[in-house]
């Protein structure tokens, strides 16, 4: 049900906050009080599909896809983010020509692609969905489904989806 803390607990797993008590093991490696390249190594293990897509209004597409490979220890040559970017555009079929937008000249549902597409930059061994459908359409919410579901076998990934919608569960 609404309120029980699942979106909180998923926020949990991949660090935007940490729990009040308790430890949360990664492979048997607890990643509280991690820190620096050492924390970065164990998040870049996961990847997050925000319910509202959570996608930076002052950056363009292709730096919200990058975001992560743009700073900290993951940092990596502007050009090549860039083409990573593109590359996991493609994947979520996104044209190219995207790339140089901002993120309130998409719809609803290619913004969802793009946090899709940022969620699975690092080609993580965890990918975790909050609503992952919500404020879509129908036929939308049908191929966002779809696109995780192909996405989650052919890189042979663990997902966990949060949702309410128990046709995008059956369909799934």
């Amino acid at each position: 049900g609404s309120g029980t803390g699942k979106s909180v607990t998923i926020k949990n797993i991949i660090g935007l906050i940490e729990p009040d008590s308790g430890d949360i093991l990664l492979d048997g490696q607890s990643i509280l009080g991690a820190r620096g390249a050492k924390r970065d190594a164990l998040l870049e293990r996961f990847g997050m599909l925000f319910q509202g897509s959570a996608l930076f209004d002052s950056l363009t597409v292709w730096q919200n896809v990058a975001f992560r490979l743009l700073r900290g220890s993951l940092k990596r040559p502007t050009e090549e983010a860039r083409e990573i970017a593109i590359e996991k555009l493609r994947r979520v079929s996104l044209k190219p020509d995207v790339a140089d937008r901002l993120p309130a000249e998409l719809s609803g549902g290619m913004q969802k692609r793009v946090g899709i597409a940022r969620s699975i930059v690092l080609n993580p061994k965890y990918l975790f969905c909050d609503e992952p459908n919500s404020g879509l359409d129908p036929k939308t919410a049908i191929l966002i489904d779809e696109l995780i579901n192909s996405i989650t076998k052919e890189n042979q990934i663990t997902t966990v989806i949060n949702t309410h919608d128990m046709n995008s569960v059956m369909g799934i």
